[in-house]
């Protein structure tokens, strides 16, 4: 069995994730490729098709949001992602299991109120079938029919059981407004299969993050049982350094060690520091505990340097300035540090176009 090294692996996430070299796919397309894109803010998936596509535009993505071509839902680990009307089929449906025992264990044993579940599917879905709903009005309602428990709770429990879609103007460049959530099958007009496929999934994960252990797809996924569905496809093995046996589709290219790997900034909560259990393949331990130090669960936005996470960056506007600061973990070269200041002045270009830029590095 050949053993692929760790910066063997890096590479080949890099190129699988597009970040190696920028691609020309279609908008649709390159969401499907990587799984759905972490869209817990409005702005982190623009700036994730932005660092992996070439031609990109701001506009086109809003667009496809507006026309539902693509859709903002509760998805994996609980957080809103953006997906293309047809992977809710596969996603959803595939994760909806784990959504509905997340909701049982939603709210803390010392407060938890025991209710009928199935009661609350039920009215949430008739409440949001017909027109969209802020997260609040959500919880008023459900509060009036259970209330032992809190709106929070009950918002937070309906969100998991009944799949719903955040709909525009949330999530539009530019726009903003407050969110709204209307019943999927009513957005899209179709109701969610009754089988998964997780075999499928699973071939998807690989394409977009492989070679990978079962335990890296279950740490991007939470999906449990997985062996067994694995078994059910035709799949290569390898081994990495520390000799576990990494899983990938038969076509799946393994780029050298090698490769360059140009700077690259990514947007908050990018899927591909997320997408493992072990994450050594994209960043060292020491940079996993401070890009981990986070409050409110909020991951902050991150640049590589040489395929590796390397340290943070962040947008400050005013006015008439914009300034992105960067802050590495480590000791940067001027050479290393010229790559990400080249992807900072681009970003800005697009970010904030009319105000004046201004670059903060060390």
């Amino acid at each position: 069995m050949i053993t692929l090294s760790n910066r063997a692996l890096n590479r080949t996430l890099l190129a699988r994730q597009m970040l190696l070299e920028r691609a020309n796919m279609p908008v649709v397309a390159a969401v499907e490729h990587l799984g759905g894109l972490q869209a817990q803010a409005p702005v982190p998936p623009y700036l994730a098709l932005w660092t992996r596509l070439q031609p990109f535009e701001f506009d086109a993505l809003s667009k496809l949001i507006i026309d539902r071509s693509l859709v903002r839902m509760t998805l994996w680990r609980g957080t809103l992602h953006l997906i293309s009307a047809d992977d809710v089929y596969l996603m959803r449906t595939a994760l909806q299991p784990e959504l509905d025992k997340w909701a049982k264990t939603a709210v803390p044993p010392a407060t938890r109120v025991e209710i009928d579940l199935d009661k609350l599917a039920r009215l949430t879905r008739e409440y949001v079938d017909t027109e969209p709903r802020t997260v609040a009005e959500i919880g008023a309602f459900l509060r009036e029919r259970f209330p032992d428990c809190t709106a929070r709770e009950l918002s937070t429990q309906a969100q998991m059981l009944v799949p719903m879609v955040q709909v525009p103007p949330r999530g539009i460049w530019g726009v903003g407004g407050i969110a709204q959530n209307v019943a999927m099958a009513t957005w899209l007009g179709r109701e969610l299969p009754s089988e998964a496929a997780v075999p499928e999934l699973i071939t998807r994960y690989l394409r977009a993050f492989g070679p990978a252990t079962l335990a890296d797809v279950q740490a991007w996924s939470r999906l449990t049982g997985l062996k067994a569905h694995a078994a059910e496809l035709d799949l290569v093995e390898y081994r990495n350094e520390a000799g576990k046996v990494l899983l990938d589709v038969p076509d799946g290219v393994i780029v050298p060690e090698d490769a360059p790997a140009p700077a690259r900034l990514l947007p908050s909560f990018d899927n591909v520091l997320l997408g493992h259990a072990d994450r050594t393949r994209i960043m060292s331990e020491e940079a996993r505990s401070r890009w981990g130090a986070v409050r409110n669960g909020v991951f902050p936005p991150t640049f590589l340097v040489d395929g590796f996470l390397r340290g943070t960056w962040n947008v400050a506007e005013t006015k008439d300035t914009a300034t992105l600061t960067i802050e590495p973990y480590f000791r940067t070269t001027k050479k290393q540090l010229a790559g990400v200041i080249r992807e900072a002045e681009a970003v800005l270009k697009v970010m904030a176009p009319k105000k004046t830029h201004v670059i903060a590095a060390p």
